[in-house]
């Protein structure tokens, strides 16, 4: 191997790691990204050859992280509360999989919903007294009562519900639609995810739940920090100005496109784009988090704080991140996991995501953007009506979550459970479903978005059967 080739190899190798020197993960993440060169917007490979008209541009994701339960938030379930301490009918249990109630069987008792119920908006559908703010909303989102999953614990739910696999690895769906729409900034990534805590105990979520698995990993979410920069050492250091540092942008790339032309390597085109990308962002990061400009009613319709970390602040950032063009923004609240005391948790876990929910679905009303946007609020599975203690267990059966937005039907509901909340009654939706009908708002069959890996065509849905819940589509 002669001198010159192995210092072409060195130096390329010092470029590709440089990028992890230069700061922290997330930025680091930023400048190992493909991300096209010259245009305004890198493209997906739909590009404009969509399946179908589409209704929304973007996906706003809560992600109510631990397990919310049904029974005190969307499922009105007024017999479970006639059998509140009575014990619970082996018809409904027997034979059928629980989680730390599994050796518990011969003396299971029901669990009364703990809040009461009461029914808002012109639909008047019955919701939890316990969130008045989302309630408030009752008439422009659409709830599913129906929803059945996989996974009976955090982690392998949280995979599911987010790659629509139990298998870790599998390109999440934020990854998915990069894939398939692109992004419509150059400026921020086209998948965005922050992260919140407080009302209950908090299950860690692994930064693979944004993974881009096999998929090229321009396509990975990029975690921004709830508190400080959200971005690590996006500020130049001390005596380090912009235009000096733009110079030296401009000497690193054409150096790498001298290198580029002799190497005939495309790794150095992509980090030609990685560097301009990290460069811009610089200049909007902060702009996105600076909202001195924001008026005060607009603090106080989402009770945020800015810096406090919260997710009412989170809403807020969601917020102008949709305006910038960012495609999927996920926001995860972690404090839903009830073992216990589930009526002193809820109305703790209420005050924090009650009002900075419904704050976030009426300004993007308020400012027309909420007829291209697509809200998804839900966990990764139920709770039990049966207690566990004061509190409830792990539920795959049944649990509920709502859409709002972007062609969904406000003010309807469907599926249902049967009368104790423990099972599916009628018209069931599972997980792929919901990752179907997402699909179908953003102009895509989700039959037709597929990746070659490993000699098989995968998509988000997988290989079982999965439907649009066209019932709730307006």
């Amino acid at each position: 191997m002669n001198d010159h080739f192995v210092n072409a190899i060195n130096r390329r190798t010092f470029l590709k790691g440089s990028s992890y020197s230069a700061g922290s993960a997330a930025l680091a993440y930023l400048l190992s990204q493909d991300l096209g060169t010259a245009a305004p917007q890198w493209r997906g490979v739909l590009d404009d050859k969509l399946h179908l008209p589409r209704q929304a541009k973007r996906v706003i994701h809560l992600c109510m992280a631990g397990g919310p339960s049904h029974l005190e938030t969307l499922d009105h379930k007024p017999a479970l509360a006639k059998l509140d301490g009575k014990p619970m009918p082996e018809s409904f249990t027997k034979g059928q999989q629980l989680a730390q109630l599994q050796g518990q069987r011969n003396n299971l008792k029901c669990l009364g919903p703990q809040h009461q119920f009461k029914p808002y908006g012109d639909c008047g559908r019955m919701m939890s007294s316990a969130f008045p703010n989302i309630g408030s909303l009752s008439d422009d989102i659409a709830v599913i009562n129906s929803m059945h999953t996989e996974q009976i614990n955090h982690d392998p739910a949280h995979t599911f519900m987010n790659t629509g696999s139990v298998i870790p690895g599998r390109p999440s769906m934020g990854s998915w639609l990069l894939y398939g729409l692109g992004a419509e900034t150059d400026e921020l990534p086209g998948f965005v995810v922050m992260t919140s805590s407080g009302g209950g105990q908090d299950q860690p979520i692994a930064a693979r739940q944004w993974h881009s698995g096999f998929l090229p990993s321009k396509f990975q979410g990029v975690q921004f920090n709830a508190k400080g920069d959200p971005v690590h050492y996006v500020k130049n250091p001390a005596g380090v100005t912009r235009e000096g540092q733009g110079d030296l942008l401009d000497t690193i790339n054409r150096m790498n496109e001298l290198l580029g032309k002799r190497q005939n390597d495309p790794e150095i085109a992509t980090r030609i784009s990685q560097y301009e990308m990290a460069f811009k962002m610089q200049a909007s990061v902060p702009d996105l988090v600076d909202v001195s400009k924001e008026p005060k009613h607009i603090f106080e319709l989402y009770g945020a704080k800015p810096g406090d970390g919260s997710f009412a602040s989170n809403c807020l950032l969601a917020r102008r991140l949709a305006e910038r063009g960012v495609r999927f923004i996920q926001l995860y609240h972690r404090g839903w996991d009830h073992h216990g005391g589930v009526k002193g948790a809820i109305n703790t876990v209420s005050g924090h995501v009650d009002k900075g929910t419904a704050a976030l679905v009426k300004d993007l009303k308020d400012r027309g953007m909420l007829d291209d946007t697509l809200i998804i609020w839900g966990g990764e599975f139920g709770r039990t009506p049966m207690a566990q203690g004061n509190g409830r267990d792990h539920h795959i059966q049944a649990f509920s979550l709502w859409m709002a937005g972007a062609g969904i039907k406000g003010g309807t509901s469907f599926g249902e459970t049967d009368e104790l909340g423990y099972a599916v009654a009628k018209n069931g939706v599972s997980v792929h479903d919901i990752h179907a009908t997402m699909l179908h708002q953003l102009g895509i069959n989700h039959e037709l978005l597929t990746f070659k890996f490993q000699g098989l065509d995968f998509r988000l849905t997988g290989v079982e059967e999965a439907r649009v819940v066209k019932e709730i589509l307006a």
